[in-house]
Formats: C-alpha cells, sequence, structure tokens
C-alpha cells in the first residue's frame, strides 16, 4: 500500500531493457520476501518470550492508546516511505524498510498474541498461506495482463479514509461494531492496492527503486494478512 506515487518516478521500468527489468523484478521480491521473514522472525520472539504480552498490557493500559498507536504507525509509515526512496542514502532505504517492518510488528502485537492465546498457531498460519495464496493469484493476474492499474489510486485512496474514520469512530464510541463484513471489505480493499501497487512496480517504479518498492508491497500484504486473520478469528468464535 504505497504512499505517494507521483511525478517523483522517472525513469520506469517498463521503459528499461528487459535485463534491467528483470533484475529490479528479483530484488523487489527478494526484499518483500526479507521483509516478511523478518516480520515473522520478530512477531515468533516477542511472543514466544512471553514478552508480547507484557508490551500489549503496558501499550493499551491507558485509554486511546490504540488511537495512539495508529497515529504513530501512519506517521511512521509515510516516514519510511521517504527514507525509502532511492533518491536517499541506501543505508537509508534500508532503514525506512526496517522501519517499517517494525512498525507493523507492533501494529500486529495484540492481534497476533491474542489468536495466539486463544487458538495457538493454527489460526495465524492458515491466515498466512491463504493471505500469500491470494497474493500470489494477484500478482499473477497483474503481470500476465500487462495492465497499468493506476488509475485504481484515487478509489483506494477514497476507501482507505472511509476505512480510518470508521476504525477512529469505533474507538470513540465503544458501540460501534466493526464486524466480520468491515474486514471482509478490507480484505477487498487489500487487493486492490495489491493490484495497484503490482502495477506500480512495473510501470511506476525506476530501476533502481526496489527497495521503495517492496516496501509498498510488504505495507498492502500485511493489511490483506490483518483482516484475514479477524475473519479467521471470527468464524472461530462463531
Amino acid at each position: 500500500m504505497s504512499y505517494a506515487m507521483d511525478e517523483y518516478y522517472r525513469e520506469t521500468v517498463a521503459q528499461a531493457p528487459a535485463s534491467a527489468r528483470a533484475t529490479f523484478i528479483k530484488r523487489t521480491y527478494l526484499h518483500l520476501t526479507g521483509a516478511v521473514l523478518a516480520f515473522v522472525a520478530l512477531e515468533a520472539v516477542l511472543i514466544g518470550s512471553g514478552a508480547a504480552v507484557d508490551i500489549v498490557q503496558t501499550m493499551f493500559a491507558q485509554r486511546g492508546a490504540w488511537l495512539a498507536l495508529m497515529v504513530v504507525f501512519i506517521g511512521g509509515g509515510y516516514a519510511a516511505q521517504y527514507m525509502a526512496r532511492s533518491g536517499q542514502p541506501v543505508g537509508l532505504q534500508y532503514a525506512g524498510l526496517a522501519l517499517y517492518v517494525l512498525l507493523e510488528t507492533l501494529i500486529f502485537l495484540p492481534i497476533l498474541t491474542i489468536a495466539q492465546i486463544k487458538y495457538g498457531p493454527t489460526v495465524p498460519l492458515q491466515a498466512g498461506v491463504v493471505t500469500l495464496a491470494v497474493f500470489g493469484g494477484l500478482t499473477a493476474a497483474v503481470v500476465t495482463s500487462g495492465k497499468d492499474f493506476s488509475f485504481l489510486g484515487p478509489v483506494l485512496w477514497v476507501g482507505s479514509f472511509l476505512a480510518l474514520g470508521l476504525v477512529v469512530a469505533a474507538v470513540f464510541f465503544g458501540g460501534l461494531n466493526l464486524g466480520l463484513w468491515f474486514s471482509v471489505a478490507m480484505v477487498a480493499l487489500a487487493a486492490g492496492f495489491i493490484i495497484y501497487d503490482t502495477s506500480n512496480v512495473i510501470h511506476r517504479y525506476g530501476v533502481n527503486e526496489h527497495v521503495a518498492a517492496s516496501l509498498a508491497l510488504f505495507a498492502s500484504v500485511a493489511l490483506m494478512f490483518y483482516y484475514v486473520l479477524r475473519i479467521f478469528m471470527a468464524t472461530r468464535n462463531n
């Protein structure tokens, strides 16, 4: 889920020679794989050590802590993407990707801790497999179509702001229950972002912007995983 995709990118992957395109795509998806593995490892260490329970209890000891965490996540996400742009030094680009992985680890910690306590590792694993399968299918569809799906951007961002408004309202007004159908709608929104970001990997990024591209894809995969996991948990509760 990329935070900005404007005139910043000049020479695109689509305009580059075939060898440069292949190298860029390989690097992008290797970095995406590394980000996913780092996320899984961090969550496993925090949950397995028991530190996750203490962190979650501390995080939510104060009213409004979830809203504060969202603000940190959104602000940190914009900062991470800025850092990951190819115009920045290489070290800063990787620092941006690492920062985003840490932010996702933090935002996922409560739901994964609850899932682990209630269901064990089975439900998160199933949600992860479904997420990766859908991501793979959508990626293949976009690549084989060769189409530019950048036109989806405005629609996706309107949907994102509407969803954010509902989440904020749910935090302030506890009676607002964002149930199963909200999670289904968010999975559809995440699927749209995967299509959009995969298209941008081919048509919008430059050949040296693999770190920023992998961050955008990781954000979309994480969004889908979060709400697929919520759906699995909701169906188990029912």
